[in-house]
């Protein structure tokens, strides 16, 4: 029998499990929202689906302060670059939800102005399909990125010193050790 049979008041855990946990029910979302989906997305986070009691209250309206990037709607390629330096300014940790078959795979706009899935621009957690998609279902995708982030392990975010090349992607910087890794 563990301490919690002896002592009722008292709850163990471990401190990844309570820190995952609280970080699923307190995402501070950042909504991109580029075309009619967007009508959907507000009609998610009004009262009566009311996405609050899932913990994505606020919306925040600067990347910095958020960590929930909610991309609803068309990305064209004139639009990409925007996007790309909106998920950088992120902190870690972040997300990404591709909201609606627009953002997912481009949707019915299949033509040489429209990138083809957000995913070929930054990385994507969580696709919620439908044009536009329910509120049933874009509860649903939330409710998958909670169970997701509660199973994330804390190295994932682990502070390592990362050097940006040429090409603009980020790389660990040579002969530096993470936190929780012990120095040659």
């Amino acid at each position: 029998m563990g301490l919690e049979h002896q002592l009722p008041e008292v709850v163990t855990t471990r401190l990844e499990s309570a820190v995952n946990w609280v970080r699923k029910y307190s995402l501070f979302q950042y909504p991109f929202v580029t075309a009619c989906c967007g009508m959907e997305y507000m009609a998610t986070a009004a009262a009566r689906y009311d996405i609050a009691r899932f913990g994505a209250e606020i919306p925040r309206f600067s990347p910095r302060q958020a960590d929930l990037l909610w991309v609803v709607g068309t990305v064209n390629h004139k639009l990409a670059p925007h996007l790309r330096r909106i998920y950088e300014q992120m902190a870690e940790p972040k997300w990404v939800m591709a909201f609606g078959v627009c953002a997912s795979t481009g949707g019915f706009y299949d033509n040489y102005a429209t990138v083809q899935g957000i995913d070929k621009i930054i990385p994507v957690d969580v696709y919620i399909p439908g044009c536009p998609p329910r509120p049933e279902q874009v509860i649903d995708g939330l409710m998958a990125l909670q169970d997701k982030i509660q199973q994330e392990p804390w190295k994932k975010y682990a502070y390592e010193e990362k050097v940006r090349s040429r090409d603009g992607i980020y790389t660990p910087a040579p002969d530096k050790h993470s936190l929780f890794e012990p120095a040659e």
